[in-house]
């Protein structure tokens, strides 16, 4: 047989994910060819993975500002200020690709790369969330999915020992061949004792620490920026393989190192490996950078320059370290038995030029590989948007007691308790609140203060397709009201937008417009977006997901105490409803699940009165006047109510105004509202009506049934089994 001809270099890029016009501007920026190693370098640097050059130019829209944000986005991860000279590092991120891949290793790996995204700041991780999207439960692959990312989550973070808190899982067909998987890590510092990954000047020594360097996850951060298709399965090789208790003596390492004083600067190695935070913590900095690759530890013989760079490999550092204190840095990775090495130094060129075996096999300069990388302002159309529906003209249900069965045992409603009793979440002894005791956000307390801190992670994606703009409103506004409903004063956000491929001009009209309705929330809430991910080319074989931007929020109880559940309901206690009830509809649980439609406008947020109504209900819980809080959302009126009879084991009994049809204002979807649960409502239906906010009672608790008044009734018992029942039937 004839050899196979060499593939020209501009075939190498273009496997690489690189565009034609990328290829040549590369050339242009280099005044010549590249060899292979600095066109891998390129390839992972311009990957929409790492360079957003779709959506940097939109990103710019958020609010990143305010009283508390002592560092925006651009650093590892978002830091507020928490008072007492305390800061919050949080920090969102994805690893959608490789969980599909994969499902154990990219959930596992995932969990762990965002905990190096904050304790590389300086912060020891004291909570995880997650936001999991996966496809039909009848698609032959989503059980074998779910199970894989489930243990994935909890193997790690369980090993690792930080709390798994909060979270949200979804399923719809339009995950099918591409789930998602959203985790967020919190963690604690002293406000005065942040690190950068900037490196300050020129001559420092470059420390490598963690675990060696193989061949996992190659071309990562490529592969996270292509469409699926039917040969994806074909990339596991691209998927990192996780240790956590490696991760565990890296925390323990980094944060010595950090007390010890001899960091001058420091970057964890995540998407695309050496290759990313060589070039991120030269570039910062404004220096240039030497890697000797000959001293890299390596756990594989015969690695070539272009592996080592960008192998996405776990649990692995880099730091640029104080003149003088080698010593210092080999003593602390020796005690946890870490693999070090001193591989490079700072410079004064401004390039990143790499050595492997006695030779330089790469010199580029700097800033073509971060700010100077294409940026695309790429052609959009506004999103088709739903006609909003009249709920005249929408079929009640025949028999509203089956109804509600159904709702709250549909697989986006139903219990999720199979899942998240596979996660610790009471690791650390500070876990107040979390996924079993009836709140509508995790709290977390801060360990030796009557501090706590508040966490949920929030998105409707069918509220983002059928209008982005509104959906984007609405992600940012449950998130907010999430931690209103708790108690916690909301400070800031982190955000992962989910999204198929950017070059189709409708999907970047989703991300524009989502961005758009997001950016408007958050400067309305004062809610500012200190960090974030963008994950796009969400889609297999041209079918993209429904457009997802999850939203990661933290809010501040000033005392812990005074705080609010859905769990804790009395019989005897009276419902009153905060908010103005208008029987939206549009993209709601019940036409999706009762009637089997998913069209309609979804509910508009009203963003200045959900600042009012949210700004009186948790005056109302700082001065202990109301304990018993829940919002609405998913399934209305009626999911409320049902989630806190069971939470509570305690019946009630709705009493509906006759202003609109029974099932408008039982499964509405309107936005801003609040379900309080009082022992007399006189004195808070008076304060709300003078702060400008509707209220009406909406039914009483007692016995042990749920139930609406001449409509329908079922036993909490049914409706237990039901709604505790279908996860783990479904499981099996």
């Amino acid at each position: 047989m004839s050899a196979q001809p060499a593939k020209t270099l501009a075939e190498t890029a273009a496997e690489y994910g690189l565009k034609p016009e990328e290829f040549d501007l590369i050339i242009q920026r280099l005044n010549r060819e590249p060899n292979a190693v600095e066109l891998g370098v390129f390839s992972v640097m311009w990957s929409e993975h790492c360079s957003y050059k779709s959506s940097r130019k939109h990103l710019g829209k958020f609010p990143t500002t305010g009283p508390r944000v002592i560092c925006g986005p651009g650093e590892n991860a978002g830091v507020v200020d928490i008072g007492d000279g305390q800061a919050c590092i949080f920090k969102m991120e994805s690893h959608n690709h490789p969980s599909y891949i994969e499902p154990y290793q990219g959930a596992a790996t995932g969990v762990g790369g965002i905990m190096r995204d904050v304790f590389t700041m300086g912060a020891r991780p004291i909570a995880l969330l997650n936001a999991l999207r996966f496809g039909d439960p009848s698609h032959p692959k989503t059980k074998r999915l779910v199970a894989g990312v489930v243990s994935g989550i909890g193997g790690y973070g369980n090993c690792v020992g930080v709390p798994t808190v909060a979270g949200e899982t979804n399923f719809h067909k339009g995950y099918d061949g591409n789930i998602l998987v959203n985790a967020m890590c919190v963690g604690l510092a002293d406000a005065d004792k942040i690190f950068y990954s900037a490196a300050p000047a020129a001559g420092l020594a470059v420390v490598y620490f963690g675990s060696k360097t193989g061949r996992d996850g190659i071309h990562g951060a490529t592969m996270a920026s292509q469409e699926f298709d039917d040969a994806s399965d074909e990339k596991r090789p691209t998927v990192q393989v996780g240790d956590p208790f490696a991760e565990k003596l890296l925390i323990e390492a980094t944060l010595e190192l950090m007390a010890s004083g001899a960091v001058a600067a420091i970057q964890d190695m995540g998407a695309a490996g050496l290759t990313s935070s060589s070039v991120e913590m030269a570039g910062k900095g404004q220096v240039g950078i030497e890697l000797d690759l000959d001293m890299v530890p390596q756990r594989e013989e015969g690695m070539s320059a272009y592996e080592m760079m960008l192998s996405e490999s776990q649990e692995r550092m880099l730091a640029v370290l104080k003149p003088g204190r080698e010593h210092d840095g080999h003593a602390i990775f020796e005690k946890w038995g870490l693999d070090a090495a001193v591989i490079g130094w700072t410079t004064d060129t401004g390039h990143i030029v790499l050595k492997h075996k006695g030779e330089i096999v790469c010199d580029i300069p700097l800033a073509p590989l971060a700010e100077d990388a294409p940026l695309y302002d790429r052609p959009w159309v506004q999103p088709e948007l739903h006609p909003r529906l009249d709920a005249r003209d929408i079929p009640e249900p025949a028999d509203y007691g089956k109804a509600v069965l159904q709702l709250m045992s549909a697989p986006d409603m139903a219990s999720k308790r199979w899942l998240w009793e596979q996660y610790d979440r009471h690791v650390m002894a500070d876990t107040l609140e979390d996924s079993a005791t009836g709140a509508d956000a995790g709290i977390v307390r801060v360990h030796g203060t009557r501090k706590a801190l508040a966490m949920t992670s929030d998105v409707t994606p069918r509220y983002v397709q059928n209008d982005p703009y509104e959906g984007g409103k609405q992600a940012v506004a449950e998130a907010w009201r999430n931690l209103t409903c708790v108690g916690a004063d909301p400070i800031a956000i982190t955000d992962n937008l989910n999204f198929g491929n950017p070059e189709r001009p409708e999907i970047m009209g989703q991300i524009i417009r989502a961005i758009d309705g997001m950016a408007e929330a958050c400067r309305v809430l004062d809610f500012p977006v200190v960090s974030g991910n963008v994950s796009l080319y969400n889609e297999t074989n041209g079918a993209a997901i429904p457009p997802t931007p999850t939203v990661g929020a933290v809010g501040i109880l000033v005392d812990s105490t005074q705080r609010a559940d859905f769990s804790s309901m009395k019989a005897g206690d009276t419902l009153v409803l905060l908010g103005e009830t208008r029987g939206e509809l549009g993209a709601s649980m019940y036409l999706r699940e009762i009637l089997g439609r998913e069209d309609g406008a979804p509910p508009p947020v009203d963003l200045a009165m959900e600042r009012r109504i949210g700004d009186f209900v948790r005056a109302q819980i700082e001065a202990r006047r109301v304990t018993v809080v829940h919002d609405l959302s998913d399934g209305g009126l009626v999911a409320a109510a049902a989630e806190m009879a069971l939470a509570s084991d305690v019946g009630i009994t709705l009493e509906l105004p006759s202003k609109l049809p029974d099932h408008a204002l039982l499964f509405g979807e309107d936005q801003g509202r609040y379900l309080i649960a009082i022992a007399d409502p006189i004195a808070l239906l008076k304060a709300a009506h003078a702060a400008g906010v509707a209220g009406e009672v909406v039914g009483h608790a007692d016995g042990k049934a749920l139930a609406c008044a001449g409509i329908f009734s079922v036993s909490l018992a049914d409706l237990r089994t039901r709604h505790e029942g279908w996860m783990p039937g479904y499981m099996g």
